[in-house]
């Protein structure tokens, strides 16, 4: 099924039902009273979160969604019914926006719930409007219309770390080698194209699709997944040993991010120099001073076959979450 994070609905919450004029009957007096029941109220358009990423596939082709109207009221003061809620399910992350008003509405928690739109209230039956002087009321109200209007649905992931780079750049590999997501690995361009997330000692660690110049301005695979690195507390960038120039790559990169948000700018980065099996100690050395002084921070060297280097990316990474979950 394919993976979709994004979604624009229309979506109508139930109608009140209305009130009604009825009399209580007793027998010889035809009319001994007012007893016309309040109609039910309409039902609400929810949102629930799941810990699913691939919910929202299963309304890959429902674009509209109608809550039930409540009943009308009954004769003997019966109440109608009310409307039944209709609930969409949305993975934890999401962002929903409120195309009319502009509201948004984000969900953190598995469960979490939110009412998108309420169900109108239901009509008042002729007992509201029995008085001294009007003993026998013929009035009732209608129910009132239930709110309505478009939702665009965002998801952003809530991860801890997310890895970027260019396509290649080992991510998919790296994310399987600290965690057991079984990201799909190959030697083309675009094998991710969905984000993958594996859980690392308790943290969550997602795989961003591979990124190319231009993908700010919607290139490649576009911003579409740029924005679920915007929750991270680390960005992971792995820059490949196969660049012949590490410098460009790396600057090609940031600026496809600070370009997409700034709020990415000043954000945690691991600089990584990725697949250095492929090097002698000598290029590796060099290709690692020339990183070092582009990003102004420690460069990392790993490879995902040499256990060593594997371990201590992994303890890096490790202490780094723990001391920004002590700040």
């Amino acid at each position: 099924m394919a993976f979709i994070d994004e979604m624009h609905i229309h979506a109508r919450a139930g109608h009140g039902g209305n009130g009604v004029v009825r009399w209580l009957h007793i027998k010889g007096n035809e009319k001994a009273g007012p007893a016309g029941g309040d109609g039910g109220r309409g039902g609400d358009i929810i949102l629930r979160a799941v810990r699913d990423l691939g919910v929202l596939a299963r309304y890959r082709y429902a674009k509209k969604f109608n809550a039930e109207n409540g009943a009308p009221g009954g004769s003997n003061d019966k109440h109608g019914r009310d409307g039944e809620n209709i609930v969409i399910l949305v993975p934890v992350g999401t962002v929903a926006k409120n195309c009319t008003t502009q509201q948004l509405h984000e969900f953190f928690e598995d469960g979490e719930e939110q009412i998108i739109f309420k169900g109108g209230i239901g009509g008042l039956g002729n007992p509201h409007f029995k008085s001294s002087t009007n003993q026998n009321p013929k009035e009732s109200t209608p129910g009132k219309p239930g709110q309505a209007g478009d939702i665009h649905i965002t998801l952003k992931l809530i991860a801890d770390v997310g890895l970027v780079g260019f396509p290649n750049a080992g991510k998919s590999s790296l994310l399987n080698s600290l965690t057991r997501a079984q990201s799909k690995v190959g030697s083309y361009p675009f094998t991710t194209l969905d984000p993958h997330l594996g859980e690392f000692y308790g943290y969550m660690i997602a795989d961003i699709p591979g990124l190319i110049e231009g993908s700010s301005s919607g290139k490649g695979l576009g911003s579409k997944f740029l924005r679920h690195i915007e929750r991270t507390k680390i960005i992971g960038h792995l820059v490949s040993a196969e660049q012949e120039d590490v410098v460009e790559s790396y600057h090609s990169i940031r600026k496809e991010l600070e370009s997409f948000s700034g709020n990415l700018e000043g954000k945690e980065e691991l600089v990584v120099l990725s697949k250095a099996d492929l090097l002698t100690p000598e290029e590796l050395s060099e290709k690692m001073k020339l990183l070092a002084k582009a990003s102004g921070k420690t460069v990392i060297p790993l490879s995902v076959i040499d256990d060593t280097l594997l371990k201590a990316f992994s303890d890096t990474l490790a202490q780094r979450l723990e001391a920004l979950e002590k700040q």
